[in-house]
């Protein structure tokens, strides 16, 4: 991957941060406890890419895979919240409700089920940053490795 295109990447990975911190922040989205997980993780996620952007060495892009697999995870996570709530939501208002009948209710619930799925693709662009980064192979940042 060419450096321009690294840097491409990791600039994508800060606008998206960026982007679904204030979408959070616009949807008062931390009325409970796991309501502040992804600020958490976007919070770390923010400073480890500033870290890898001044500081792209073996120890600090291991980090940085480190937190976007947290990413990947919180993401995960955050879609099965997401179904849950509206699957009892949905149960709550119809207890009759089974099968495909109900997935359909929860998918387009009152809580977007499928939302925190972008946590979990800035975490999968966030890998493909740090995939044979030269700071890896002892080539030096300003090779082209493509």
């Amino acid at each position: 991957m060419s450096e321009s295109l690294r840097r491409l990447v990791l600039a994508l990975v800060v606008v998206g941060i960026v982007g679904l911190w204030v979408e959070l922040l616009l949807l008062r989205h931390a009325e409970s406890a796991t309501q502040l997980i992804p600020h958490v993780a976007l919070g770390i996620g923010l400073a480890s890419t500033v870290a890898v952007y001044f500081r792209p060495e073996p120890m600090t892009l291991r980090i940085f895979q480190v937190v976007m697999l947290i990413f990947l995870i919180t993401g995960a996570l955050g879609v099965y919240l997401h179904l849950r709530g509206n699957v009892e939501f949905a149960l709550e208002r119809d207890p009759t409700l089974t099968g495909a009948k109900l997935i359909w209710k929860a998918l387009r619930g009152a809580s977007p089920a499928l939302a925190p799925g972008a946590l979990a693709q800035l975490g999968l662009l966030g890998l493909v940053f740090t995939y044979k980064h030269p700071a890896f192979t002892g080539t030096g940042g300003a090779q082209n490795l493509d």
